[in-house]
């Protein structure tokens, strides 16, 4: 009789082999079965049921004044086109804080549209504040999201990482945004902070898993039932958090990964054309006269339209032409996003205070200093959209616009030099300029009667009070007089006085003359 355990291999041989033979043919017969498509992602639906109307804006380069006013446009013509979804391509190292926060709270505060952060390459430091202030966050597998760390100038004039004050402000932002969007409050924050570390805890009852600080855990009410899991990698300590595409899927920052925009259309199932805003006319003309070049073409171009003003007064074309130099630089300045109104009061105050300087105070004093102050100071801010630098980028465009301004006032140093010296030899100008009338030149019609004009011819050298002699231009109040042989220059106290009406002098104080008529 043979032993039962010999015959069990051969037993259990044959069922084996029974069942491979029905998995290879089960597996024939699936490779054969037509297989599911991929389930593809819902459409986008406007919570009000109408149909999707994208738009897509690309924002470029560093965050400052001048692209955070263009997004504002762009965003407020997106409203006005009635689009309910807002695609804002980012591709930005970073910026300022101030001009990151003002743009991530306003895109977390479009309620009239969904609002998608696309990041094809980078967006860090601001520009993943900006990120973060979106409904969505689409990233290519390689882009870049995170690392905002907080840089101030010191005492001492270096850079180092803000202090506790300002990286607490930043970082109160950062988890604001995060959490109003469904992301975790502590990652955000790690961005911020390289000594915040982030772990990935699991509620030990519910399962429910959540990227979390210690002090996070600390503060929940069930902290005893959350258990540590492994730690983020890219939040070690010393670290700025920063993560690419990939990673920020998996953390939860980004819903999804996308390579181009046809693939972020194929997320929301947009299948018409995706609607890009282009820079409008407004945009462009922007951009010319905010550049250095312009700007101080602008400052030149104004500074001698006042010149040619003050020596040839009443005739107004330099008013005019200074007035249109200065608006059009504020106007750009204003639309660029560094000035406000502020920056206009001051230098209309400064301006001011130099015609109270020049037309009713004499000599050079308080008024004009604080005058000239007043309109260098509103022209600096109005360039830099900052008062005090506290970035190595804001140091560089504080000598950038003093660079500007500088430049701009040699040139018109040399240019009016040069206008004084030929003014009378260039065409067409050259009938704008006050000349004493040459040996046996006939005076104006209707001048002083000959014992008038005898007794200018006897006068002093120098001007004074009780001199007379006739105004050899309209005086509005100022003007040129000639006193005998001198030709000077004069302001009435009286509100116009005719070319070629008997004047008398009545007061000297420097370099001003004051004059009455006869």
């Amino acid at each position: 009789m043979q032993p039962m355990i010999a015959q069990q291999p051969s037993h259990w041989r044959r069922r084996f082999g029974a069942v491979c033979l029905g998995l290879a043919v089960f597996g024939l017969l699936a490779a054969d079965a037509p297989r599911p498509e991929a389930e593809a992602p819902p459409a986008f639906t406007p919570p009000d049921g109408s149909p999707a109307r994208p738009v897509l804006i690309r924002f470029e380069g560093m965050v400052d004044p001048m692209r955070r006013a263009y997004l504002f446009r762009q965003l407020d013509t997106a409203e006005q086109d009635g689009a309910n979804l807002v695609i804002v391509e980012i591709d930005s190292p970073g910026g300022t804080v101030d001009d990151s926060q003002r743009i991530a709270e306003r895109l977390r505060d479009t309620h009239w549209a969904h609002t998608v952060a696309f990041v094809p390459r980078e967006a860090l430091s601001g520009a993943a504040m900006m990120a973060l202030g979106c409904d969505d966050i689409i990233m290519a597998p390689g882009a870049r999201l995170g690392n905002i760390g907080v840089v101030v100038l010191g005492e001492d004039f270096l850079f180092r990482h803000a202090p506790e004050k300002k990286r607490s402000d930043v970082i109160a932002v950062v988890r604001q945004l995060a959490e109003a969007k469904g992301r975790s409050p502590a990652l955000a924050e790690a961005m911020v902070d390289m000594d915040t570390v982030v772990y990935r805890w699991t509620h030990a009852e519910t399962g429910r898993q959540a990227y979390l600080s210690p002090p996070d855990v600390a503060a929940l009410e069930d902290a005893d039932q959350w258990e540590r899991g492994p730690m983020v990698r890219a939040s070690r300590e010393g670290l700025f958090l920063e993560v690419h595409g990939r990673e920020a899927v998996e953390l939860g920052l980004a819903q999804e990964l996308a390579e181009d925009r046809e693939q972020v259309k194929q997320r929301y199932g947009i299948e018409d054309e995706l609607r890009v805003l282009r820079p409008t006319g407004v945009d462009t003309a922007v951009y010319i006269l905010n550049l250095p070049v312009v700007t101080g073409a602008l400052f030149v171009l104004g500074l001698m339209a006042l010149y040619v003003e003050l020596s040839s007064p009443g005739i107004g074309i330099g008013a005019l032409t200074a007035g249109l130099c200065f608006a059009l630089f504020f106007w750009s300045r204003f639309l660029g996003g560094t000035a406000e109104w502020l920056e206009l009061v001051l230098f209309v105050a400064g301006v001011a205070f130099l015609l109270v300087e020049l037309f009713i105070l004499p000599g050079f004093g308080v008024f004009g200093i604080a005058g000239i102050l007043l309109v260098f100071v509103s022209l600096l801010m109005a360039m830099q959209g900052f008062a005090i630098p506290e970035t190595r980028r804001q140091m560089a465009i504080l000598a950038h616009s003093l660079s500007v301004l500088a430049l701009s006032g040699v040139a018109f140093a040399v240019a009016a030099y040069l206008l004084r010296r030929y003014f009378g030899a260039l065409p067409l100008l050259n009938q704008l300029l006050l000349q004493p009338p040459q040996p046996g030149e006939p005076v104006h019609e209707g001048g002083p009667s000959d014992s008038q004009a005898t007794e200018a011819a006897t006068l002093p050298a120098g001007p004074a009070a009780g001199d007379r002699g006739v105004a050899h231009t309209a005086l509005r109040p100022a003007g040129k007089g000639r006193f005998g042989d001198q030709y000077l220059n004069v302001v009435t106290d009286s509100e116009f006085v005719k070319a070629g009406e008997a004047i008398e002098i009545v007061e000297v104080r420097g370099s001003r003359v004051f004059v009455r008529p006869c």
